[in-house]
Parts: structure tokens; sequence; C-alpha cells
């Protein structure tokens, strides 16, 4: 587990193209790291923490003191997988 939180910059970018990317990104993390995730769609508060339930992921919340809205999760060691084209959808 690393000494500090990953930052996932996401920008401006939709909420669907922000978990295409973390999943991807996730995938290659070990578990028990925390992941920062900036996002300025107004959607993240919301699609984040039903992701996170979905792939049972922890849904930390928001990071207070952010420049940007961010928000924090930790990875799970046995996360539920989903569809790269669709990482909303179980596989």
């Amino acid at each position: 587990m690393s000494a500090g939180p990953v930052v996932i910059d996401g920008g401006d970018r939709s909420c669907v193209r922000l978990l295409m990317e973390l999943r991807g990104r996730i995938a290659e993390m070990e578990p028990g790291t925390v992941v920062h995730l900036i996002a300025s769609d107004p959607a993240a508060p919301i699609d984040l923490p039903a992701w996170c339930h979905l792939t049972g992921h922890a849904y930390l919340g928001p990071v207070d003191g952010a420049a940007s809205p961010t928000y924090a999760l930790r990875v799970a060691a046995a996360a539920r997988p989903t569809a790269p084209e669709s990482p909303w959808r179980a596989r």
C-alpha cells in the first residue's frame, strides 16, 4: 500500500468516462490503496458512491479542503468486476 493517496484528475469529463478510466486504473492497484478522484461533473457525488457499492470498493466521501471537487475511495481486495465498456454494469 502506498504512503499517500493516488490522485486521478478527471477534470471536466463526464462520469461515464471517469468511471471507465477509474475502472482501468484501479485494476492495477494494490488492495487498500486510497484513490482521490478529482471530478467536476455534478453527477460525481451520486455516481461514484453508487459505483463503489456495485463493485465493492469503499467510498470514503468528499475530500475536505481540496481545491477542486475531490472524492476518495479505497480499492477492495475482492472487487466485483464490471464490463470494460460499461463500468456501471456487473460482469
